[in-house]
């Protein structure tokens, strides 16, 4: 016969303080995971709207001022800071303008298409290189595949408006165009393919630039001198601090709202921590998109 041990009331409360943290666990899991499918669904959305906006007023002023960059570095020789407006697309078959930023680490491609910096600006001589996302953050790329030989679309900049031509679309395995004569431009347009949001590769399309190239300052950028993390489907580099900051409060929050249920009771810990849990799982699950594939 098995005899019942009473707990001590230091080793019940030593049992209780692990079945908050279990159930605080288990709360502050949840509102990542919801949070991370908000994001991805809706709030990416938004956000990368939003940044549209503001970068297309900052081209506006830059356009009409006369400052818009049109070479790797700024009017005081400094390479332009990531996320920095650089150009306006607008491909008709797609119904697509986007405004494009300079980089194409994960963060830049979250506010739009990115320039790849170690190639020249649109409208010059030379491979110019766009990246942009497949199904996250609004997916300013996601329609690419449905590009056609033959089709056109313009890219404005501070040196005037461009026309290219799409001469292809290739995946992996495909042949790559022709070596590009001198003084021809060409821009390749990049994005993941496979199934929404699991990448199975890359997706290029390549086009002819059809107007008059622009003048092409030299490059201060050599080829391949990019870091891993601007790379197609890369991811970024370094310690995600910021991500690690905000999982410890959120599971703070959560171990603290099983807490305050225990105490206050069901109502008060609702309206208390209920708007606290959820926006700390949406800053988490914001931290958390951004390390995944910047082509996603």
């Amino acid at each position: 016969m098995t005899v019942a041990v009473p707990l001590t009331p230091t080793r019940a409360r030593g049992v209780t303080a692990v079945r908050h943290l279990a159930r605080g666990g288990l709360l502050a899991l949840a509102a990542l995971l919801l949070g991370i499918t908000a994001q991805l669904l809706l709030v990416s959305g938004v956000q990368e709207r939003s940044a549209q906006h503001a970068a297309f007023d900052d081209l506006r002023g830059r356009l009409a001022l006369g400052t818009a960059p049109v070479a790797q570095t700024d009017l005081d020789g400094r390479l332009l800071a990531p996320g920095t407006p650089v150009a306006l697309i607008d491909v008709p078959r797609l119904g697509m303008t986007q405004v494009v930023l300079e980089g194409t680490e994960s963060g830049v491609l979250t506010d739009g298409p990115g320039h790849r910096r170690d190639t020249p600006m649109p409208g010059q001589a030379g491979t110019t290189v766009l990246m942009g996302r497949a199904a996250a953050y609004g997916a300013p790329f996601g329609s690419l595949a449905a590009l056609a030989q033959g089709d056109r679309f313009t890219v404005t900049t501070g040196q005037g408006r461009a026309t290219y031509q799409v001469s292809g679309v290739r995946r992996a395995g495909d042949p790559a165009p022709a070596p590009l004569a001198a003084g021809k431009g060409r821009m390749v347009l990049v994005t993941a393919t496979g199934t929404r949001f699991m990448p199975a590769g890359v997706l290029r399309v390549d086009a002819d630039l059809v107007s008059a190239p622009f003048r092409t300052p030299a490059a201060v950028i050599r080829s391949g001198t990019l870091p891993d993390s601007e790379e197609p489907l890369a991811r970024p580099s370094g310690v995600p601090w910021p991500l690690v900051m905000w999982l410890q409060a959120l599971l703070l929050a959560s171990v603290a709202a099983v807490w305050t249920w225990h105490r206050w009771g069901r109502h008060q810990t609702w309206i208390v921590f209920a708007p606290v849990v959820a926006v700390l799982g949406l800053q988490v699950a914001t931290r958390t998109t951004e390390l995944l594939p910047n082509l996603l």
